[in-house]
């Protein structure tokens, strides 16, 4: 009998259905600012689907009380290129809210501030919390410049026995490291799946996440055991971008050669996933772009 396939980013799945709901996305964000908005505070959700982070949703925006509020979980090494994620993404944020005849006024258009956390649960060592600027990454820069564009993304270690403090003002995120940690612990001594199974079922027996699960045990579970397969996506992506390497350098007279265009068609593959297109839109704008190298060289 074949083994049932996990979602190997099954925390960004948990993540993104358990602070989806209004109130729970309240109870996180008042515990993380160390705020009391009510039950009746105004929210506008603006997430974008697919907006940067390809096939799999790991991040939260919405509005509230003047301020555009990006969160992402990130469950692998910290990627020093998030405050340029921050920017492309609240960029996109505000064309969807004030895109169209607004930008053509003549008179400011009042925007929400933008404010962009991460919450690290990854395995890796971080600190407690952790600060990114875009500055940062500008080519010569000065120190003492001021800088004329910047991005500030806050980095948030919420693995459990970090930042204890932040999760005792909220029972949902606590109750959410600890789903994390079972299921990291279980799976030391069993597959994965069982690992995850054995992590809810203990979660609702110890009143940890009881009544999301127990609502939701169906669409979680779908989630958890869904079709998509993280590694062998990237190893598809890895063997399609070394084919398309291996064309370009073959088909360029061995100019670059395979080795090298191996290392083009991976590169460039994984810079338009990373940008955000799907495989398909990928791949098709590389053969665009193979088009317009032979053309040219020919």
């Amino acid at each position: 009998m074949e083994a049932v396939k996990t979602n190997r980013k099954y925390k960004s799945s948990m993540f993104t259905a358990l602070f989806g709901e209004k109130e729970n996305l309240l109870e996180l964000y008042n515990a993380i600012e160390n705020t009391n908005y009510g039950k009746d505070t105004d929210i506008l959700i603006t997430t974008l689907e697919n907006a940067l982070f390809m096939e799999q949703q790991n991040d939260i925006s919405f509005v509230i009380n003047g301020k555009i509020v990006v969160l992402i979980e990130h469950q692998s090494t910290i990627n020093q290129n998030m405050p340029l994620r921050g920017l492309v993404y609240v960029a996109r944020v505000y064309e969807q809210i004030f895109g169209g005849r607004n930008l053509y006024r003549e008179k400011a258009v009042r925007i929400p501030k933008p404010e962009i956390i991460v919450l690290y649960n990854g395995v890796d060592p971080m600190p407690e919390q952790q600060i990114l600027k875009l500055s940062d990454m500008f080519l010569d820069f000065g120190i003492e410049e001021v800088p004329n564009l910047e991005c500030v993304v806050k980095v948030l270690n919420i693995n459990k026995g970090h930042n204890e403090e932040l999760a005792s003002r909220s029972k949902l995120l606590k109750g959410y490291e600890n789903f994390i940690y079972l299921v990291r612990e279980y799976a030391k001594t069993m597959d994965r799946s069982s690992a995850i199974i054995q992590a809810i079922d203990d979660c609702i027996r110890g009143d940890v996440l009881k009544s999301f699960l127990e609502r939701h045990a169906s669409e979680v579970r779908n989630m958890l055991f869904g079709k998509w397969d993280w590694d062998i996506a990237k190893e598809v992506w890895q063997e399609e971008a070394r084919e398309d390497g291996v064309a370009i350098g073959m088909e360029k007279g061995v100019t670059i050669g395979v080795e090298k265009g191996v290392t083009i068609g991976r590169e460039e593959v994984f810079s338009l996933l990373e940008s955000g297109m799907s495989l398909a839109e990928a791949k098709k704008t590389l053969n665009l772009k193979k088009g317009r190298r032979f053309k040219a060289g020919n």
